[in-house]
């Protein structure tokens, strides 16, 4: 029954979580999960004492550390990989590099029973006015990812094949702009990224033998470009007063 220490910092939530599988084969785990903006880089360290602390054990006694290795902010990346490596090298541990969207389908699956042969899409705010977007299915106790990651507008996501759930903040963040969301059986905006996700994910990775040297950990990208010029956010700020003004205007004025 080894310990998974994870840490997850790709959106404004800082997350940590140190769990392992009980002997009925339950998750035990004790998290922190708190909406930090952008100050996780100072708490996720106090977060991490606080877990283990509680659990009464030492970071030497886990057998690895799982990250959220993206995609997501280019800085929360940087710092759950930082702060993995940084722990992994002190206690002399592997690491466990965690797909994010991977974590939002999982997440999911833990919210709710999931029927047999149902998809996950996530789609899942990526600033920029874009979304990151992948198609998860469970089978034989283990995700596969259908398809690869992508980052584009959100009316450029296509719908999987047959019934399918739609997880991640995607839908509460674009609305309409999401046309998958009234095709899905389910949307489940509140599925996000979260350690204990990953704690789960860590688990089944660890039992395959699926860790990495410390020194071998890298975030994950799928967007080359990280932030808009002056330029680009200045035409996006004049489209979204175009389309706002256009909507009054329907709406006969109304703010």
């Amino acid at each position: 029954m080894s310990w998974i220490l994870a840490v997850e910092t790709s959106t404004e939530w800082c997350s940590v979580a140190l769990g392992r599988a009980a002997a009925d084969g339950a998750l035990e785990c004790f998290s922190r999960h708190e909406h930090t903006g952008a100050r996780s880089s100072s708490r996720v360290l106090p977060a991490a004492a606080e877990v283990l602390a509680e659990a009464g054990i030492k970071l030497a006694d886990c057998a690895a550390i799982a990250f959220g290795a993206g995609p997501g902010s280019f800085t929360g990346l940087r710092t759950a990989c930082g702060v993995a490596q940084g722990l992994a090298f002190g206690a002399e541990l592997p690491v466990i590099p965690v797909n994010v969207l991977m974590a939002c389908a999982e997440s999911a699956r833990g919210a709710m029973p999931m029927p047999a042969d149902v998809s996950v899409l996530v789609a899942l705010d990526a600033r920029m006015d874009e979304a990151y977007s992948a198609c998860f299915q469970w089978k034989a106790g283990e995700w596969s990812m259908t398809g690869a990651m992508g980052v584009g507008a959100p009316e450029a996501i296509v719908r999987p094949d047959g019934e399918f759930w739609l997880v991640g903040n995607g839908a509460a963040v674009f609305g309409e702009r999401l046309d998958v969301a009234a095709q899905a059986s389910r949307v489940l905006p509140e599925a996000m990224p979260d350690a204990r996700a990953m704690v789960a994910i860590g688990l089944r990775a660890l039992a395959r033998g699926e860790t990495i040297d410390a020194a071998e950990a890298m975030p994950i990208y799928v967007r080359d470009k990280v932030a808009q010029t002056i330029a680009e956010r200045a035409v996006v700020a004049a489209e979204k007063a175009e389309k706002l003004k256009a909507a009054q205007a329907a709406g006969g004025g109304a703010p």
